[in-house]
């Protein structure tokens, strides 16, 4: 069964900068798309940005001029990049791994890791 586990969640301090990592195992890394989450208290889970098996990135709304999604399939791992956080960024992030075109697999998420930003 696969695996996806988050790390790179702390407290930090309004514009501060925070990288996020998802490492993945016992899967094919590298023909799933993957997807970064977030849920913050009493609101529904969100999209927070999307890369492709091609490196094709996605970002909804406004989310791409603060957030930066990235992959290294030698690794295994995917990353968020988050820059001039702001106290609303404050939420459990969640990665999800999703099969590509054409590949039959499970979908998985990870267990999240908490992110709070202090004003």
């Amino acid at each position: 069964q696969g695996q996806l586990v988050e790390s790179g969640g702390g407290l930090v301090q309004s514009g501060g900068s925070l990288r996020l990592s998802c490492k993945a195992s016992r899967f094919t890394f590298s023909r799933y798309y993957i997807d970064w989450y977030r849920q913050a208290p009493m609101k529904e889970r969100e999209l927070v940005a999307t890369i492709t098996t091609e490196l094709k990135t996605n970002y909804p709304g406004s989310l791409k001029d603060r957030f930066t999604i990235s992959r290294d399939n030698v690794k295994d791992t995917a990353y968020l990049q988050s820059n001039n956080l702001k106290s609303e960024d404050t939420a459990v992030y969640y990665c999800h791994a999703r099969p590509g075109p054409g590949y039959d697999g499970n979908v998985y998420w990870g267990q999240g890791t908490q992110v709070t930003v202090s004003s």
